[in-house]
């Protein structure tokens, strides 16, 4: 062999027993997870026709879009607990407004802090935890210092303003139903400026190279309906039409059912019931353009493509449905969640009809970021309804879902149980009644089905998740620690 050949050879030889290079690490996802407050499925990708919501369609089409999303406790502070600790009412112990989750389970890892832990720059803008709205608007209200790396509170225009506010109960908002049609810009209000803020921090992000979780929490539309008027006139009120509610309704259910129907909602009828839904309907497209713009701040700065988004409502919400405004009840209308969820290469324009929960998220954006999940989370993971694994999502094929409500004694303690096409409601585990209804034939829970002989064995078999589920709930629990003793753990 000539000598250059014999090189040749040489060089060859050395390079196949050279190791290859290693692959480059894959590049960490980032998490936009946005929550409205009091948003029930009102909007367009959810078949309401009357709804004007263009971002959050847009965001359906390039996600998932969950149709059977259903919030642990239709009211602000427990549910917010759960979703954020991943962990059922039973463990955070909070079902009100006034107790934090940290009181029963001080150190507990929750769903933004093992993403801090794990690296990750983790901020908060606006109302993630609980705030009383409006009056807690630009403070920290319950936050959980522990889950953050930075927070940030607007508070807009819509507090200042308060003195115009139309309510039913003069100088009362946030527990009742009021709203204004307001001057101004979208920008000024306080939700306006947590788009902005939000923008600025993407930007932040984009140029820092660092992986980011970043929440930003809309006020709107609960109470008040606050928005431009230019929001207002979107919805016309001669085209806005409320439910219509069966005349004979209240005597086809307990009466701990409609517990959560207050005095002055009464009034709710005609021009006035009219009014308060145009300002609910106005205020969630104002919510919705604002959400816009963090999306297509996202989409701008070129983070899309490695960024999980997350959008939903702590729970849902009437619209005089049942007779029943707000929430606290065990209605479809209450305990539904608008859920959509963009994973990067997953799955798109997709209609998913799996009973999903809250507290699936923290292990589902722990999953689908690498991000080592906490011992304590109680929910499942949504990965593979997201990515399409059909296999791994037969797990979901009848799998309930579960919704309480009230305290632990008493006729207004309500277990509420989602499973496959019917919903079935215990009130104070069935000594106060309890309710069936079948959605494919009554998507509305009109005709109560719970006593008919025909539906005992659906009956008995849906107790029995119920009080599998419940069942030591049910009983008196221990005497809780006073509201003032909460305590925070050390460090990340």
């Amino acid at each position: 062999m000539s000598r250059p050949g014999f090189l040749l050879t040489l060089v060859a030889g050395i390079l196949v027993t050279l190791p290859a290079a290693a692959e480059p690490a894959p590049k960490p996802r980032n998490v936009l997870l946005v929550i409205c407050d009091d948003l029930c499925c009102a909007i367009g990708a959810y078949g309401d026709q009357t709804a004007f919501s263009p971002s959050l369609d847009r965001l359906a089409a390039r996600g998932v879009r969950f149709e059977r999303a259903y919030c642990q406790f239709p009211l602000c502070n427990p549910s917010r607990a759960s979703l954020l600790s991943g962990r059922r009412p039973a463990t955070t112990t909070v079902r009100d407004n006034a107790r934090h989750f940290r009181q029963a389970i001080p150190d507990a890892v929750t769903l933004p802090q093992a993403f801090r832990q794990a690296g990750w720059q983790v901020e908060r803008i606006g109302k993630l935890y609980h705030y009383g709205v409006p009056r807690e608007i630009g403070t920290d209200g319950k936050d959980d210092p522990p889950s953050w790396n930075a927070v940030f509170n607007p508070r807009g225009r819509d507090v200042t303003d308060e003195g115009k506010i139309f309510s039913l109960k003069a100088g009362e908002f946030g527990g009742t139903v009021s709203w204004l049609a307001a001057d101004g810009t979208d920008a000024e209000q306080t939700d306006g400026l947590a788009a902005a803020q939000a923008v600025e921090r993407l930007e932040a992000f984009s140029r820092e190279n660092k992986p980011f979780f970043l929440a930003v929490g809309f006020y709107r539309p609960h109470t008040p309906y606050v928005a431009p008027k230019p929001w207002f006139a979107k919805h016309p009120l001669a085209g806005v039409r409320l439910p219509e509610v069966p005349t004979d309704h209240d005597a086809g259910v307990p009466a701990a059912a409609l517990k959560s129907r207050k005095p002055e909602q009464a009034r709710l009828v005609g021009e006035l019931g009219r009014e308060a839904l145009q300002a609910y309907r106005a205020s969630v497209s104002f919510v919705d353009a604002q959400v816009g713009i963090v999306l297509a701040g996202l989409e701008r700065l070129g983070l899309a493509e490695d960024t999980v988004v997350v959008f939903t409502s702590d729970h849902g919400y009437h619209l005089g449905e049942h007779g029943l405004w707000q929430k606290q009840s065990l209605f479809e209308e209450s305990a539904r969640v608008p859920l959509v969820i963009a994973v990067p290469g997953g799955r798109s324009g997709v209609a998913d009809g799996h009973s999903v929960e809250l507290i699936d998220l923290a292990p589902t954006l722990c999953g689908l970021c690498g991000v080592p999940a906490p011992p304590g989370f109680e929910g499942r993971s949504l990965a593979p309804l997201l990515t399409g694994d059909a296999a791994a999502a037969e797990a979901f094929s009848d799998r309930p879902a579960f919704t309480e409500v009230g305290g632990l004694q008493g006729s207004g303690r309500g277990t509420s149980v989602r499973s496959g096409h019917w919903r079935y409601t215990l009130w104070n585990g069935g000594a106060a009644g309890r309710q069936l209804y079948d959605h494919q034939t009554d998507p509305e829970e009109l005709e109560n089905l719970a006593e008919r002989p025909e539906h005992a064995d659906t009956v008995r078999r849906l107790d029995t998740l119920l009080r599998e589920r419940f069942g030591a709930d049910l009983e008196p629990p221990p005497p809780l620690e006073p509201a003032g003793r909460t305590r925070q753990p050390t460090g990340p």
